[in-house]
């Protein structure tokens, strides 16, 4: 069968002349699992609203089927919910000739039981929302799912049960996460946003491990911000026993530096997206000291969020090594 999509030479970005991604040469079929790759800043949203129609080629070529749909879940719309809307308002929405009862019994499959169905938005968790738009996302069956980190505000179980349906899924998937065991499980295939554009990536998780730290130490960074804390020196030879101990974290430590980098990504990613929403507001109302004043706050937590991110693969690749 044909491909969903396939980008010949392509290009796109936010402002004519000035190509975010430029040469993109991918194909994807109905049956693939991308994971999609990539530091913060360097495409991947971008990739994801091109794929969701959310932006069009600039240059080359960008072909797929007219009736194909595509679903798209982003933290954006987590922070974008009204909070005084109720899920039986927003499931009235999205199924304005159903019943009353089958909506109901619609948002009871989606985890939330009928006392919650009248409770507005800005009184239920980060999970039962995340898992209100995961499911209204996917209810259209869209050939194409894009998840970008969709696993922030799930506890345990909830992430079992997205395991569990992406794969009885039958359409294609694009997963952005930082959710190593996640993307493990899900991708088949690993795509890379780096150096402005997307390649297939030849490796796997731990590759990408490699691959991001070489750059970060390429780039000079400091020692600590390459690993998640620092790491003791060996003992003389003649003391086998001490070196042992001394070699480097111990696992639970790891465990613990990994967690806390995931807690610290989620928290700064969520300052990124007010800071956006404040940075719309401003551009609006043409505030420009309130621009300029955002825009360094912006470049602060960008920094702050990819040495999280580069925190998080040294934790992981050093966990890996000693597991």
């Amino acid at each position: 069968p044909p491909p969903l999509i396939r980008l010949e030479k392509a290009s796109v970005g936010y402002e004519p002349g000035k190509p975010i991604l430029k040469n993109l040469n991918l194909r994807m079929d109905l049956d693939d699992r991308i994971g999609l790759l990539g530091v913060n800043g360097a495409g991947k949203s971008t990739f994801a609203k091109l794929i969701a129609k959310a932006l069009t080629v600039d240059a080359g070529e960008f072909h797929r089927d007219g009736k194909m749909r595509v679903g798209w879940f982003h933290q954006h719309q987590i922070e974008a919910m009204d909070p005084e809307d109720t899920p039986l308002q927003i499931i009235l929405r999205a199924m304005p000739e159903a019943s009353e009862s089958s909506r109901r019994s619609r948002l009871a499959q989606f985890g939330l039981p009928f006392q919650k169905q009248d409770t507005k938005v800005g009184a239920l968790s980060g999970g039962e929302r995340a898992r209100l738009l995961l499911n209204l996302v996917a209810m259209d069956a869209p050939h194409i799912l894009i998840l970008d980190e969709p696993t922030n505000h799930l506890d345990i179980d909830s992430r079992r049960a997205l395991l569990d349906a992406l794969n009885q899924y039958t359409g294609a998937v694009i997963l952005i996460t930082h959710d190593r065991s996640l993307m493990e499980l899900v991708a088949d295939r690993l795509w890379l946003a780096a150096d402005g554009t997307v390649k297939p990536f030849e490796g796997d998780m731990d590759d990408y491990a490699k691959f991001v730290l070489d750059r970060a130490k390429q780039a000079g960074m400091k020692p600590s911000q390459l690993k998640p804390e620092p790491v003791a020196e060996a003992a003389p030879v003649a003391a086998p026993k001490a070196e042992k101990k001394k070699s480097g974290p111990s696992p639970s430590t790891l465990r613990h530096a990994v967690k806390k980098a995931e807690e610290e990504m989620a928290r700064l990613t969520a300052d990124l997206a007010r800071i956006d929403t404040d940075l719309a507001a401003a551009a609006a109302a043409n505030d420009s000291k309130k621009l300029e004043s955002l825009g360094r706050a912006r470049a602060k937590t960008q920094a702050d969020l990819d040495a999280a991110e580069t925190a998080w693969i040294a934790a992981e690749e050093a966990l890996a090594e000693v597991a």
